[in-house]
This record gives structure tokens, C-alpha cells and sequence, in this order.
């Protein structure tokens, strides 16, 4: 039961922010089109603002702490031989 809650919330995790970084290009495009200028909006931009750099953050630290070693990559090489 405790792999399957882990589980479950990693895939949380991705989503919220796969969702995070949604919402940041999508702001980025409206503001890219002319719908809205930033200042206009102001309450809005710093919350992108902050999510994007939340996001960043993130991201640095999940490439901090990853495996660089590709676990599939490594079984294929010792199923062929190599």
C-alpha cells in the first residue's frame, strides 16, 4: 500500500507541475499576441511570475538529484552483449 500511495503522488507531483509550466507558456502566448498587457493584469503576472520561478527552481533541483545513468539503456547494452 505505501509504493502504491508513493506512486500516486509522484504522479501528482508531475502533474501539478506539467501544469505549472502550462499555465506560464500560456501566459506567455497571450501576452505574446497583444490579448492583454502585463501591467494591466498585475495580481496575474506576479503569480505567473512566481509559479515560473517555482517551476525553474524545480526543475534544477530534479536535474540535481537524477540518475544519470539510464537504467533501460543499461539493460538493453547487457541484453545485447555490449
Amino acid at each position: 500500500m505505501l509504493g502504491r500511495r508513493a506512486k500516486i503522488l509522484h504522479t501528482l507531483s508531475d502533474t501539478f507541475w506539467l501544469l505549472a509550466l502550462a499555465v506560464v507558456v500560456m501566459f506567455a502566448f497571450f501576452i505574446a499576441l497583444g490579448a492583454f498587457k502585463p501591467g494591466d493584469v498585475a495580481g496575474v503576472t506576479i503569480a505567473v511570475a512566481v509559479l515560473a520561478v517555482l517551476w525553474v527552481a524545480h526543475a534544477v533541483w530534479a536535474a540535481r538529484h537524477q540518475d544519470p545513468h539510464d537504467r533501460a539503456a543499461i539493460r538493453a547494452r547487457e541484453r545485447r552483449g555490449f
